[in-house]
């Protein structure tokens, strides 16, 4: 179905080739997962399935890549468009429509397929992906892992042969991700469709795999293969192959349920033994809700929340897409007035206080990085964050070499990897020195290595006597970093406890090796305690 032949790809001012001599084939009805780390070219690869590289991001194509027999140098992806559906990282870009129905009707009516067709089909893809409740809803008011599963359900409609998907559950909570999962297995085992994905969270999809295409980078060719075989080598691989290596099983397991059946040699060498225990912060208050409702037009988004944040501590907030946790953040920085109760950052309440008095007390990083990087290259936007922060020159520049030494202030911020841009981001809002950090979805797009090197600067942030709350969905970082978590359902705060005692307690919010392990959260907790034994 998909042929990659010599292919090579390079772009314009680029050093050297982002793809070269790929040679491959994906045949029909396979869910073929693309892995490796970040830059080495994956989306690139995806693009050049869809016909967006180079119709779309230039550079030079040299090879052949086909699909089902068209030849994508010489078909543009408008010409694709029955045959391949493409979703990219930022679901907001494919968006056209007002409302999420006619969004999943819009590609039907581009191929110009009949009304009766495209009715029946909009119902089904609403079913398929739990979308009926929002089906009168604009794209633009929806939450990330919402407007994910719209952009989804927008190409599925069509029902292409090949579906293409850059980072499909990298915005969904693990319940959400079960799901557009379980419709992708679907589509491959009743339909025949073959899919083409790459994904950072590989716990979550590469035992649904059929084959992995690993791209080491550094210029070194692809490896493709049975999914054991390759995660043995990849420098990307998920929690459950790290305790694999860690505990020298061959071959190596690809989910929980595989580790648990060879985990019992494991749990008597642990026996006896508990991770060490995460003190919980202790430091002065730097923010609290109480009673904090807020209303988001018709929707009451938050009811009755009360929080307080303290210095040195490291809070996660989880909670299934909707629940109101991107909404809690914009409290605490004052872009939501609540409709009942307070926010109180040490003696100043957020939603009427001057901006230039609000960055210094609380920093927030969204879910796109790109929405706080405004400059043309890194030094300018450094250097604009100094004089916005009123600090000495260079003070931005120093924070972003800690964090991600060597970025060349030259390149412009669009060019930069998404963990690149996090913590061009991060640097931009620590020049105020804001008590108060708060991430939304941080670790969306980065890999193992770079959410790796998050943890580290995160902890450094809290030792030095910030409070950080992150907002995410992925429980492995969690399970890593946060000392304390906090679970949203329907705007109000149903669990707050210790990290180990919240997830712990939670199937859907434990990361995989407490499902084999518990109460070890971590591959990390497991080898430091296999070198004690």
């Amino acid at each position: 179905m998909i042929t990659f032949e010599q292919v090579r790809v390079q772009y314009a001012d680029a050093d050297r080739p982002v793809l070269d001599g790929v040679d491959l084939t994906v045949p029909e009805g396979e869910l073929c997962l693309l892995v490796g780390p970040s830059g080495s070219g994956k989306s690139t690869l995806l693009g050049c399935v869809s016909g967006l590289v180079p119709h779309f991001t230039g550079g030079t194509l040299a090879g052949r890549v086909t699909v089902d027999g068209r030849d994508t140098r010489t078909h543009r992806p408008r010409d694709l468009a029955d045959l391949v559906g493409y979703v990219g990282q930022d679901p907001l870009a494919h968006f056209v429509a007002d409302t999420v129905e006619d969004e999943l009707a819009y590609g039907m009516e581009s191929l110009g397929l009949p009304p009766e067709v495209m009715r029946r089909r909009v119902e089904e893809t609403l079913d398929l992906l739990g979308l009926t409740e929002l089906r009168d809803r604009a794209p633009g008011s929806l939450s990330g892992g919402q407007r994910q599963r719209v952009a989804i359900g927008s190409v599925l409609a069509v029902h292409p042969k090949v579906l293409v998907l850059d980072e499909p559950t990298s915005a969904l909570d693990p319940g959400a991700a079960e799901e557009v999962l379980a419709v992708l297995q679907r589509l491959v085992h009743d339909l025949g469709t073959t899919v083409l994905l790459a994904e950072h969270r590989l716990e979550r999809v590469v035992q649904y795999a059929d084959r992995v295409l690993l791209l080491p980078g550094e210029g070194r060719p692809p490896v493709l293969g049975e999914p054991a075989e390759v995660m043995a080598q990849s420098p990307v691989h998920p929690p459950v192959v790290a305790l694999g290596r860690a505990a020298g099983w061959s071959p190596l397991p690809l989910s929980v349920r595989d580790a648990r059946r060879r985990a019992a040699p494991l749990r008597a060498r642990l026996e006896g033994r508990t991770p060490p225990a995460r003190a919980a912060a202790d430091g002065a208050p730097v923010a609290e809700a109480a009673a904090l409702a807020v209303r988001r037009g018709p929707v009451a988004a938050l009811r009755g929340v009360d929080l307080v944040l303290r210095a040195g501590g490291i809070t996660a907030l989880m909670g299934r897409n909707g629940a109101g946790k991107s909404t809690l953040l914009g409290a605490l920085t004052g872009l939501h007035k609540p409709s009942a109760g307070r926010v109180d950052l040490a003696g100043l309440t957020p939603h009427r206080a001057r901006p230039a008095e609000l960055v210094r007390r609380v920093g927030l990083v969204p879910q796109d990085p790109r929405d706080l990087l405004l400059a043309e290259t890194v030094a300018q936007e450094c250097a604009a964050a100094d004089r916005d922060a009123g600090a000495e020159p260079g003070r931005c520049r120093a924070v972003l070499d800690r964090l991600l030494p060597g970025i060349d202030g030259r390149l412009h911020p669009r060019d930069l990897s998404e963990g690149q841009r996090l913590g061009l981001a991060l640097a931009v809002v620590l020049a105020c020195e804001p008590p108060l950090l708060l991430l939304d979805e941080p670790t969306r797009g980065l890999d193992y290595a770079a959410k790796a090197r998050l943890v580290t600067a995160l902890r450094a942030l809290a030792a030095y006597g910030h409070a950080v709350l992150l907002a995410t969905h992925d429980v492995e970082l969690a399970a890593e970093l946060a000392d304390r978590t906090v679970i949203l359902a329907e705007g109000e705060i149903v669990a707050d406890g210790p990290t180990a005692e919240v997830v712990l307690a939670s199937p859907a919010f434990a990361p995989q090796v407490a499902k084999i392990l518990a109460p070890f959260l971590t591959p990390g907790q497991v080898a430091a305690a296999l070198e004690e034994s």
